[in-house]
């Protein structure tokens, strides 16, 4: 009886034991290639590729099972590369930006026409974080462009904090692996830019009281139905 095909097993290398220039000089070798890679996002990991790269983002999109239409939000190394992929930067997208970044909250900004509308959903919006989470900001950087930084599970399912328990699915579809051991802390906040006043659309690492106190607002906006 002939042997089935054994699946494809993505590589992992522990943060901790290579070092974080060769693991991340290795994870940005595989994102320019096309690569998928999981790594250390901030209280959970992510799901990583070239945002710039239309196979790559397709990747992301059959790995997670996710439903056409959705955004993926992108991870950026400086603020000024947050500003290249918007049409204009909002006056509380920059406050914010200079008072938490790099931290825990993305910003939902209005997406210049550069950014494939894949990554936006088609809703001329696009989620954009620049982390604080080491391996993450060093990845932007060895990357050079626009990280994918989705959750690293399939649609519906809760986020991972450790490897050893992400979806097969994902180890499947991966490359390349940057286990940096168990995670903690929370998501990140979400702050929609694009409307006036902002809308806080997700409490998360940052409280949202912090938000207010930056953008001089006295109550919460409450995102419409």
């Amino acid at each position: 009886m002939a042997e089935e095909p054994s699946q494809k097993s993505a590589r992992i290398l522990r943060v901790d034991e290579m070092g974080l220039a060769a693991a991340v000089e290795e994870a940005a070798r595989s994102l320019c290639s096309g690569g998928l890679v999981v790594f250390p996002a901030s209280g959970l990991y992510g799901l990583g590729a070239d945002g710039e790269n239309p196979a790559a983002v397709e990747r992301v999109f059959a790995a997670k099972a996710r439903t056409p239409g959705m955004p993926l939000l992108v991870l950026v190394a400086e603020n000024r590369d947050a500003e290249r992929l918007a049409s204009r930067l909002p006056p509380a997208a920059r406050a914010l930006m200079d008072a938490l970044w790099p931290g825990g909250v993305t910003l939902v900004l209005p997406a210049s026409n550069q950014v494939a509308p894949r990554l936006t959903g088609d809703t001329g919006k696009i989620g954009v974080r620049r982390p604080a989470q080491p391996v993450a900001l060093a990845l932007c950087r060895a990357l050079g462009r626009p990280l994918v930084g989705t959750s690293a599970n399939l649609s519906g399912r809760p986020g991972c904090r450790e490897i050893s328990r992400l979806d097969p699915e994902i180890l499947a579809a991966a490359d390349l692996i940057l286990d940096a051991g168990p995670l903690t802390g929370q998501a990140s906040t979400v702050v929609d830019t694009t409307v006036s006043p902002p809308v806080i659309l997700r409490e998360g690492a940052v409280p949202g009281k912090k938000i207010l106190e930056i953008l001089g607002q006295k109550e919460k906006t409450v995102p419409p139905l």
